[in-house]
């Protein structure tokens, strides 16, 4: 696994019963290096996760999967950003 000084930006796409989504985005913000962009009627959600460890994106996604009030949770992009100081 990565461990650098770079970032791991992975965006998740969170399927959320809509009385559960206000609930749910209070937990999700909670959590360092976790960001909601936006929550949709039908209680779907795009969500940010940022690391610079792969172990901690893993298993942030991992908890946020298994939270309650998520129902589904798909992996929609992932890209890794080094740091520019380490590529001179």
């Amino acid at each position: 696994m990565q461990a650098s000084s770079g970032l791991n930006i992975t965006s998740i796409i969170l399927g959320v019963a809509p009385k559960d989504a206000a609930e749910v985005s209070a937990l999700l913000k909670a959590i360092d290096g976790v960001e909601v962009h936006a929550i949709a009627e039908d209680g779907r959600m795009i969500v940010t996760i940022e690391s610079g460890d792969e172990d901690n994106t893993s298993n942030t996604f991992e908890m946020i999967r298994q939270m309650p009030g998520v129902i589904s949770a798909a992996l929609v992009f992932h890209q890794y950003e080094s740091d520019p100081d380490e590529e001179a």
